[in-house]
């Protein structure tokens, strides 16, 4: 799996947010999310105060001590006993809490987590001694955790820990994203095709692991007496359609990887509307532990889409 804004698994868009705020507004849902901002839909008289409020909204989740930018490791587990811990002889070393939290063991597909110091590490918050984990393609994933500290175990293909610090300079620093002006000629209602049941396309993500996520249709708009087309990913049961794409600003003043976006709603009579207002940048903009995926061929427009999130620079302090 890969750090999607609302996780897909298989063919199927999760379901739950968790406060969201890296998206467009519609609420699609994912148990995973609280890496991954998404920012619900603002109802305002004025388009310019909805959009500003759609931002504001979005760095606030990005200000929010499980964000992006807390994330400040990514440890690939080996089978066995993995010893974590701040003293330097331990097999994962971590930047804070007490010298030796424990192990996780990897033993054939199955987690656990043996606690040396439940009086300062706690499993799901409790002071447990033994439990087993669960990884964040299961459900909800088990947080291990010790003051401003806390680990979740990921797996893409293998298993990994993703440590998070609430005080991560990043995030002390953080000021917000830049966005290029507001312009509602970016809100686009275009034509849409739906596509053969069962269509899927490969995505691959910055580690080159290949998933494939299910394709709903082709959104296709006009934009300065030329024609460009997405590939929008979402199924049946999905509340909007979810963008990644490339453009001419791509590392000319945006996000050089591309970034994500969301349709305002599903398509209706073969037409959709998509707001690249709205248009934001995936976790990896924020720090190099990420997973993301990378926009497929197909979405990579000879466009320059001056709307949306500009390039993010962590200030590390």
């Amino acid at each position: 799996m890969m750090d999607y804004p609302r996780r897909f698994r298989g063919f199927n868009l999760m379901r739950q947010l968790m406060g969201l705020a890296l998206s467009t507004g519609v609420l699609v849902t994912s148990p995973l999310l609280a890496d991954e901002p998404v920012v619900a839909d603002v109802q305002t008289e004025n388009y310019q105060q909805a959009i500003e409020a759609w931002r504001t909204s979005r760095d606030q989740r990005l200000k929010q001590p499980d964000g992006w930018l807390t994330l400040v490791g990514l440890e690939w587990l080996k089978e066995g006993n993995n010893r974590i811990g701040s003293a330097a002889d331990n097999d994962i070393l971590l930047s804070g809490g007490p010298a030796y939290w424990g192990s996780v063991v990897l033993q054939d597909g199955q987690l656990s987590f043996s606690n040396s110091d439940p009086d300062l590490v706690k499993i799901n918050n409790e002071p447990l001694t033994e439990a087993v984990l669960i990884a964040d393609t299961e459900a909800e994933p088990s947080i291990i955790s010790s003051g401003t500290l806390s680990i979740n175990v990921i797996k893409r293909e293998s298993y990994a820990l993703r440590i998070k610090d609430s005080q991560a300079r990043a995030l002390l620093n953080f000021k917000g994203v830049d966005n290029y002006p507001i312009d509602e000629s970016w809100r686009i209602d275009g034509r849409f095709t739906r596509a053969e049941a069962g269509t899927v396309v490969e995505i691959i993500n910055v580690l080159g692991q290949v998933d494939e996520s299910p394709v709903f249709g082709t959104f296709e708009f006009d934009k300065d007496g030329k024609t460009y087309s997405l590939l929008g990913i979402g199924d049946d049961d999905s509340e909007s359609l979810w963008f990644m794409f490339t453009d001419r600003t791509s590392g000319h003043g945006t996000y050089g990887a591309g970034r994500y976006l969301y349709s305002d709603a599903m398509p209706e009579n073969g037409r959709l509307t998509v707001d690249f207002n709205k248009a934001y940048n995936p976790p990896c903009a924020f720090n190099p532990y990420s997973t993301c995926p990378i926009p497929p061929p197909q979405n990579r427009m000879d466009l320059w889409v001056t709307a949306g999130e500009k390039d993010f620079h962590p200030d590390p302090g």
